[in-house]
C-alpha cells in the first residue's frame, strides 16, 4: 500500500507541473479519491487555493497558470480575448501600464465557480462567445480559421488567445458600458498592422450588428492601411438605428449614437 501511495505522487509530480491547478474532477480521472487527496494535503503534498482545487505547494498561482490549467488539464473550452489577448501580443501602450487588472475569458459555457473564488490580484470578467460570432465561436473553429492562436504560456504549455483582430472586436462588444469610447479611437489609430483577411473573416461571421458598425466606424476615421482590402459588401450592417450613447451624437452613415467630445481624427 505504502508503494502504491509512492508510486501515485510520482505520478501526480509528473502530470500535474509546479504551479498548475487542478479539480476534483481531474484528480479522480487520474486516480486520486477523495479520501487520497485528503491524505496529501494533510501531509502538505498538495494545498487548496479554494474548495475544489488543488496544486502541488512548490510554484506560485498566477492567473496565467490559472487559465492555462483550465484550458490544458481540465479541458474548459476558454480562450483569453479583448483587452487581455491585446496586452499579452504587446499592445499595452494604450492600455494598462501595469498589466490586465481583469482577465477577460471567452467561451460558449460559463468557467467554473471556483475561478472568482481563487486569491489572485486579478478578477476574471467571463463572456459568451457566441454573442458575437456563428461558427467562430467554438473554440476549435476559431484555432483552424486562425482567428485564435496559441502564445508561449507558463510550464511551456501554449495559451490559447484572441489575436488582435478578434480582440478588436471582442472589444468594441463591450461599448459603450465597459469600455471607453475614446480609448478604443486611439487602439484603432494604432492598429496598422492587422490582417484584412483575418478581419473579414471574423466581420463575415459576426451575428452582433452594433460590432461591426462601430467596427468600420472607427475604421473610417482613421483609415488604416487594411480597410481598403476589407469587401464591405459582404458584411451585413442591418437596419435601423442603434442609440449607444445617451444624449450622443448620430452618426448619419452608420445610425449609431456617439459622444459628442469624440472629436476630428488626428
Amino acid at each position: 500500500m505504502a508503494e502504491q501511495k509512492v508510486g501515485k505522487l510520482n505520478q501526480l509530480e509528473r502530470t500535474l507541473p509546479e504551479g498548475l491547478l487542478a479539480d476534483a474532477a481531474w484528480m479522480e480521472r487520474h486516480g486520486y479519491s477523495t479520501s487520497l487527496r485528503s491524505q496529501y494535503v494533510s501531509a502538505g503534498w498538495l494545498v487548496q487555493p479554494v474548495r475544489g482545487t488543488y496544486k502541488r505547494p512548490l510554484g506560485e498561482l498566477d492567473w496565467q497558470k490559472t487559465v492555462v490549467s483550465l484550458q490544458r488539464l481540465m479541458g474548459h473550452a476558454l480562450t483569453v480575448g479583448g483587452r487581455t489577448a491585446l496586452d499579452l501580443q504587446g499592445f499595452s501602450h494604450y492600455l494598462s501600464p501595469t498589466g490586465p487588472s481583469t482577465i477577460h475569458l471567452y467561451g460558449r459555457e460559463s468557467p467554473p465557480g471556483w475561478l472568482s473564488k481563487l486569491p489572485l490580484k486579478e478578477s476574471f470578467r467571463f463572456h459568451r462567445s457566441q454573442v458575437l460570432f456563428t461558427t467562430l465561436a467554438a473554440e476549435k473553429d476559431g484555432l483552424q480559421a486562425g482567428t485564435l492562436r496559441e502564445l508561449p504560456g507558463p510550464s511551456d504549455w501554449p495559451l490559447v488567445a484572441s489575436t488582435p483582430e478578434r480582440a478588436l472586436l471582442e472589444i468594441l462588444g463591450e461599448l459603450p458600458g465597459h469600455e471607453s469610447f475614446h480609448l478604443v479611437d486611439m487602439m484603432v489609430q494604432s492598429l496598422n498592422t492587422l490582417s484584412p483577411r483575418r478581419l473579414q473573416t471574423l466581420l463575415a461571421d459576426c451575428r452582433n450588428v452594433k460590432v461591426k458598425r462601430l467596427f468600420f466606424f472607427f475604421a473610417d476615421r482613421h483609415a488604416p492601411p487594411w480597410l481598403r482590402q476589407i469587401n464591405r459588401e459582404e458584411i451585413s450592417l442591418g437596419s435601423g438605428k442603434r442609440m449607444l450613447v445617451k444624449g450622443g451624437k448620430l452618426d448619419p452613415k452608420y445610425l449609431i449614437t456617439v459622444p459628442e467630445d469624440l472629436g476630428a481624427p488626428e
